[in-house]
């Protein structure tokens, strides 16, 4: 079986901590044909770190995309530069994996999911939470009525970004300090979110936000607090808190609660569900945390040779996008939004 000849645009934190690993690990899946990086230099190193000839490296992708021995390529660039680069890959004929989201504006993924309606090439968009064990455990949990009618859901996200941009975190990164697309923090870390919600409980019917303002340049608001009606009529409560930190333990995390019981997940990495019924007894399920990225790629790498199918498509990125800038339109204008 021939492998798959993946070519890399950005070859920075996302690619090495979170998309090379998968990749690592579907070496029978996978090969890496070539890596572009504006510093160059740093592509260089990644490439001596694999054993990639240097012949293989660009900084200039437009350069690399003219090649023919390249099967698909994983954009992983600033928020700002999304529709650019994939749109570039598109343009070229190229199969894309897309980073989330499709744009930094509404307008550019409009623009992106008209030009992949117009393609023939298969694209997947890396939304990890829509791939994650946990999510899908979940998703499952629901469909099978195992706790019963799903009536709402509480969700609590406390993120202290000021402390996180001393670290060696994503947010040290200077995109993400001087957002230069709408929302700033919250399009970035609420969307996985928001996508983790819809694949849980399907389509949106209305939003309602309320938020406190700050002067902060990643985000214009301090906390987000979102009031969802999906259209199966379950309501839920989503909490976004970018400068705090959750102090009582365990955290509020994920509740959901049905006519028959409960799902709680504290947060993605605990690697524990837990499930208690009204009838006193209760349960406890195992996960893999951060499975999501392992997941897409074979999903990806199943659906280049038609086994199965794309599981989630730039039309399912462009509805998760929306749904932020509904939310943040509801924020400013303090008034309920129509979504789907």
């Amino acid at each position: 079986m021939n492998k798959i000849r993946l070519a890399v645009i950005g070859t920075g934190m996302a690619w090495e901590r979170l998309h090379w690993p998968a990749v690592s690990q579907l070496q029978n899946e996978y090969e890496i044909a070539a890596l572009c990086n504006r510093t160059k230099s740093d592509a260089e190193q990644f490439a001596a770190k694999i054993g990639l000839d240097q012949s293989n490296v660009y900084d200039d992708y437009n350069e690399m995309l003219k090649r023919d021995d390249i099967d698909v390529v994983d954009v992983l660039v600033p928020i700002e530069e999304n529709f650019e680069a994939a749109s570039a890959v598109l343009k070229a004929g190229k199969n894309l994996i897309a980073e989330k989201p499709l744009a930094g504006t509404m307008e550019g993924a409009k623009k992106l999911l008209d030009l992949y309606h117009s393609s023939s090439s298969l694209v997947m968009l890396a939304e990890n939470y829509r791939y994650n064990d946990e999510n899908n455990i979940i998703k499952d949990m629901m469909s099978q009525g195992r706790i019963g009618e799903a009536v709402y859901f509480i969700c609590n996200k406390v993120v202290d970004f000021k402390e996180e941009m001393k670290k060696d975190t994503f947010a040290a990164t200077e995109w993400r300090q001087y957002p230069k697309y709408p929302g700033g923090a919250f399009l970035d870390a609420a969307l996985h979110d928001i996508a983790a919600f819809r694949h849980i409980f399907g389509a949106v019917n209305t939003v309602y936000a309320l938020g406190r303002p700050q002067d902060e340049p990643y985000s214009p608001y301090m906390s987000y607090n979102c009031q969802i009606h999906f259209k199966n009529n379950v309501v839920g409560q989503y909490n976004y808190f970018c400068d705090g930190v959750e102090t009582q333990k365990p955290p509020v995390g994920l509740r959901i609660f049905g006519t028959r019981g409960e799902i709680y997940l504290e947060d993605k990495n605990s690697g524990k569900l837990f499930v208690s019924y009204r009838n006193g007894t209760a349960e406890e399920i195992s996960f893999l945390p951060g499975r999501g990225y392992y997941n897409e790629f074979l999903n990806f790498a199943k659906a280049f040779r038609k086994e199965e199918e794309i599981q989630v498509t730039p039309d399912v990125g462009y509805g998760d996008t929306k749904m932020i800038f509904d939310i943040l339109h509801s924020t400013e204008t303090m008034q309920p939004v129509k979504v789907d």
